[in-house]
């Protein structure tokens, strides 16, 4: 395995498994877009296979020196690498409305921030494969029933196909994170669009899981649901009781009801 130059920042820990980065590289299908954004590339170790792809590959990454190393090791991303905070920058000053891929060895302080920044584009990510703190990544494809099933599965399950892919060792990092990594996918759904309101969905979602011990009945109380609704069977359920349809479902209920 070759090694290449790393360093940490941003709570990222660089990869020093090449094979692992090929294969992280390989979790994209490359179809119905032309542009990959890799975010925090660090040192390259996963963009220089993506450069290899039939694919237009632009980096996100806010550290001056990995900026600098990328600048004079890869020419292929002359005037691709974009020298901003993803969490902060407006993507279309570079896609202008265009579908991409997102991908990335994601820093693990910011990764879930990460996810929601996504999801605010997903009219224009039709895919999403990167990796995580393990724990984060199966919190992201978790299904319901379950303590790790929360905001973030049902928000992101809302729009997209979730699929865990593989777990990753800590030796084949620098410097080795205390915990596993995992690799996962997201593909979004060919109807993405909600029968409801989207904004009221996420609000249902978040206030829900926020006290997720109670029912949703006590939960929910601060969006001043009518006594009517109030009595349906569903409100004696616990938030993690509810897959990302009865969550859709359920909002339509609270619309119709006047929130």
């Amino acid at each position: 395995m070759e090694k290449v130059k790393a360093k940490k920042h941003l709570g990222q820990h660089f990869l020093k498994d090449e094979s692992i980065a090929a294969a992280i590289a390989d979790t994209l299908h490359l179809e119905g877009y032309d542009d990959v954004l890799e975010i925090g590339p660090g040192m390259g170790v996963l963009t220089k296979y993506l450069l290899e792809k039939p694919t237009n590959v632009y980096v996100v990454e806010i550290d001056n020196e990995s900026v600098t190393y990328l600048e004079e090791n890869y020419p292929k991303l002359e005037g691709k690498i974009i020298a901003k905070d993803f969490l902060k920058y407006n993507m279309n000053e570079i896609f202008e409305g265009k579908q991409f891929a997102v991908i990335g060895n994601f820093p693990y302080n910011i990764s879930t921030q990460i996810v929601f920044r996504a999801l605010e584009y997903r009219n224009q990510i039709p895919e999403f494969s990167g990796m995580f703190q393990k724990e984060v990544a199966e919190r992201i494809c978790e299904k319901k029933g379950t303590k790790a099933y929360g905001i973030l599965s049902v928000l992101v399950q809302a729009f997209y196909e979730a699929e865990y892919l593989f777990t990753v060792d800590e030796h084949v990092f620098i410097p080795p994170p205390k915990v596993k990594s995992g690799v996962l996918r997201l593909r979004r759904k060919k109807d993405f669009s909600l029968p409801c309101g989207e904004k009221l969905f996420f609000t249902v979602v978040k206030t829900a899981f926020q006290q997720r011990r109670k029912t949703l009945r006590n939960s929910l109380k601060t969006l001043n649901l009518s006594n009517n609704l109030r009595e349906e069977r569903v409100f004696d359920l616990r938030p993690e009781q509810l897959n990302v349809q009865d969550f859709i479902a359920l909002t339509k209920k609270i619309e119709e009801d006047g929130v």
